[in-house]
């Protein structure tokens, strides 16, 4: 499974090559970008973050993160974390794109693609995620993808220096 392309037309989610590190750090080195994500995605985004990544990235078996290339050109990342123990059958959904990349249909088709990777080929029942309240970008593509607004957590997320809300999206399978 690891080594396995998902494709439609000219997007293709598949695994990463270690020359991805090159595209992806000057892609990820954004703020507009790391002010959407949690901090554990740097910025600055330097050249060994992006090595780092795509080594932690390789080595998951099966792999559930996926390197997404545009017309024969990487653009950004896609990921299912899969939940544990009584969350086995849910996985958190995460990604980014790189700015040129904006605005294209791009991420909406990738987050297409991973959903039913992850229903048809994983077995998942559940994918959810996380929004701040600001990124009403990313909400809108995930309404875009059949997700369901589940809640808001209020002042749960502290991010460029205040408490903002997250908004809580999912989609659930329609084999359970």
């Amino acid at each position: 499974m690891s080594n396995q392309n998902i494709q439609s037309g000219s997007l293709v989610l598949r695994p990463f090559r270690e020359s991805d590190a090159a595209l992806m750090a000057p892609l990820a080195n954004n703020i507009k970008i790391a002010e959407n994500l949690r901090d554990g995605f740097p910025h600055p985004y330097t050249l060994v973050d992006a090595e780092k990544f795509i080594k932690f990235a390789m080595s998951l078996e099966p792999s559930t993160m996926f390197a997404i290339e545009f017309e024969g050109s990487y653009v950004g990342n896609i990921s299912l974390m899969p939940g544990t123990d009584v969350y086995r059958k849910s996985a958190e959904i995460g990604y980014f794109i790189g700015e040129p990349y904006w605005n294209k249909g791009i991420i909406t088709k990738a987050v297409t693609l991973i959903v039913d990777f992850g229903f048809n080929t994983l077995g998942l029942a559940r994918i959810h995620t996380g929004v701040f309240e600001y990124n009403l970008t990313s909400q809108h593509v995930l309404e875009k993808c059949g997700f369901s607004k589940e809640g808001i957590f209020k002042k749960s997320v502290f991010k460029k220096g205040q408490l903002w809300d997250e908004v809580r999206f999912a989609i659930i399978s329609d084999c359970f």
